[in-house]
């Protein structure tokens, strides 16, 4: 089994060991959006997180807003970003988040925090500030990718009364492998977080992402793919995992681009308004553009 330990950089994946398709060419780009971030004491999941498409993404303006702080209550053996106790949230970020978002000249935002499991409302009000601060900007649409609240419904229709244009929740994994790599997640609970979102919002388009080689099989991954269209699901991304350091979980198989085009075609059988797949897709990945023809 090969080894996808990553250098921490702001690049990501270091290319040793991987298959041809999955190594990524140093742009060296990105430094103006990098240093307007860390000017304005924002956080980016892209950083934290090890993303491999950091600088790509960077070098074309645009980033995913990672808002509650740079560390996680929750422990999943597949992500980088910092486990522990949080410190109280920042009652200016949402300020500060708009100021980047109007500077950076962005007409599709994406934000996303870690998991606050020690908040009563699990961060839901201030993702409330957040989208309302975003609102006051002309034009801009905004994305969300919430935790699960830990099921909570008034935290997350905190959230949807905000009204956010997409309301985004990875499913990530396929049931079987939860207790490995999403401890203290429920497939079931996440699956509530799109079913709810849409049964109170109709008009709010609903999007997850699943990550494949943790040792899924093709059946069950259909079997996520059905169950996220039953609960209505209108946007799906599907991706490779990609081990950030040795502490995390190994990378069980590397699956080739045509693996995730024939997922994509059976996405799409399935009804779904859009689908991205791809080695390097993530669920914020080209999100400010159209979907079609941007896999990789």
């Amino acid at each position: 089994m090969q080894d996808t330990t990553v250098d921490k950089n702001i690049w990501g994946v270091r290319r040793n060991g991987l298959p041809p398709w999955l190594r990524k060419r140093r742009t060296g780009g990105g430094s103006r959006v990098s240093s307007l971030i860390s000017g304005l004491g924002l956080k980016t999941v892209c950083q934290e997180a090890l993303c491999p498409n950091i600088e790509e993404c960077f070098s074309r303006g645009t980033a995913t807003f990672l808002i509650l702080g740079g560390v996680c209550t929750r422990g999943c053996s597949f992500c980088s970003v910092r486990k522990g106790n949080p410190a109280p949230p920042d009652g200016e970020e949402p300020l500060r988040l708009a100021r980047a978002v109007r500077r950076m000249g962005l007409r599709h935002v994406v934000v996303t925090s870690v998991t606050r499991d020690d908040l009563p409302d699990g961060g839901s009000a201030h993702y409330k500030k957040t989208i309302q601060g975003l609102r006051e900007i002309k034009g801009v649409e905004v994305e969300v990718l919430v935790p699960d609240f830990q099921g909570r419904q008034e935290s997350l229709t905190t959230v949807l009364e905000a009204g956010p244009d997409i309301l985004s929740h990875n499913i990530e994994t396929v049931p079987r492998l939860y207790p490995q790599v999403r401890q203290g997640a429920s497939y079931k609970r996440s699956l509530w977080v799109l079913a709810f979102t849409k049964k109170q919002c109709k008009n709010i388009k609903t999007k997850s992402g699943v990550m494949l080689g943790l040792g899924e099989s093709r059946q069950e991954v259909l079997e996520v793919l059905a169950d996220l269209r039953e609960v209505g699901c209108d946007v799906l991304t599907i991706g490779q995992y990609l081990r950030p350091t040795r502490e995390h979980l190994p990378v069980q198989r590397y699956l080739e681009p045509e693996e995730f085009e024939e997922y994509k075609r059976l996405a799409c059988s399935m009804s779904f308004q859009e689908v991205k797949a791809g080695p390097f897709v993530r669920s914020s990945y080209y999100s400010n553009a159209s979907l079609e023809g941007l896999e990789r």
